[in-house]
């Protein structure tokens, strides 16, 4: 996709943060949105940000429900005519360490960090494909790349979109297929994730510092604007880029993992040891 002028693009958690900010970068190119998200206030927030001079639907969704995704693409196909691009961004974050953890927790991030992707990807495709033209992006995080102590669900669910994401890009091009898939790897964004996030007790036990004071720690972390995420984005989709890194955080950690494959592993345990109070 070189334009978004006069196209349809559906977000999953448009209601802030990224997905807002993408819509609103797509609305000022002319591109007519589906927005989804949770929160329906937020999500009707975005919809009047973006403005009358496109055409915007919306709907509360949870991306963990199959039916319910499969339900919106063929809702956004009927009320759009087409639709081109895809953008499953919706997510949560979890922390606490394997042992104590429940397995419940590692089923709710899955469900949504992961199968929302699966779904969103798998109920959209057949609509970008009928187009002649399409893209989908699902968002992992750097957290896809390297790995982190305390973050075994999120790394999991992030890992898993990573491998996923990458293999339909793979079986898009063997196919000779007109829509293609970009993985996007975001680094410490300014969004409300950290406050949204689900934080065992054993992350006080870890850290030697209160829950509050370490999802705190970890807020401090997310430097990067979502508009300068969402700008970096389109661009990697306009490029047909396989891989998009965001913020320097990112491209440091990626760098990182690269120079030292699994040594980064100690340097990082390292890190969250020299932070205790």
């Amino acid at each position: 996709m070189k334009t978004f002028t006069d196209r349809t693009a559906a977000i999953t958690g448009a209601g802030s943060g990224i997905g807002r900010a993408l819509a609103l970068r797509l609305a000022g190119d002319g591109c007519h949105l589906a927005l989804a998200d949770v929160d329906a206030a937020g999500l009707a927030e975005t919809a009047a940000l973006a403005g009358p001079q496109i055409r915007v639907t919306t709907t509360e969704l949870d991306v963990a429900d199959e039916k319910a995704v499969y339900g919106w693409a063929a809702s956004t196909v009927a009320d759009h005519g087409s639709v081109n691009l895809v953008v499953n961004n919706a997510g949560v974050a979890l922390s606490g360490t394997v042992g104590s953890l429940p397995l419940d927790d590692y089923r709710w991030i899955m469900d949504i960090n992961f199968w929302g992707v699966v779904y969103g990807t798998k109920a959209f495709l057949p609509h970008l494909e009928a187009t002649g033209e399409g893209h989908v992006v699902n968002l992992s995080s750097i957290f896809g790349v390297a790995a982190q102590p305390l973050m075994s669900g999120y790394n999991a669910s992030k890992y898993a979109v990573r491998g996923f994401t990458e293999s339909l890009r793979q079986d898009l091009e063997l196919a000779g297929s007109a829509v293609s898939a970009t993985c996007v790897h975001p680094g410490g964004i300014k969004t409300n994730i950290a406050r949204a996030a689900r934080m065992d007790g054993s992350v006080a036990t870890a850290t030697g510092k209160p829950t509050d004071a370490a999802a705190a720690d970890f807020e401090r972390l997310l430097t990067t604007s979502p508009d300068r995420a969402a700008r970096t984005i389109l661009d990697g989709v306009r490029r047909d880029r396989r891989r998009v890194l965001i913020g320097p955080d990112a491209w440091a950690i990626d760098s990182m993992v690269r120079l030292l494959p699994t040594a980064y592993q100690r340097i990082v345990t390292g890190a969250v040891r020299s932070r205790r109070s």
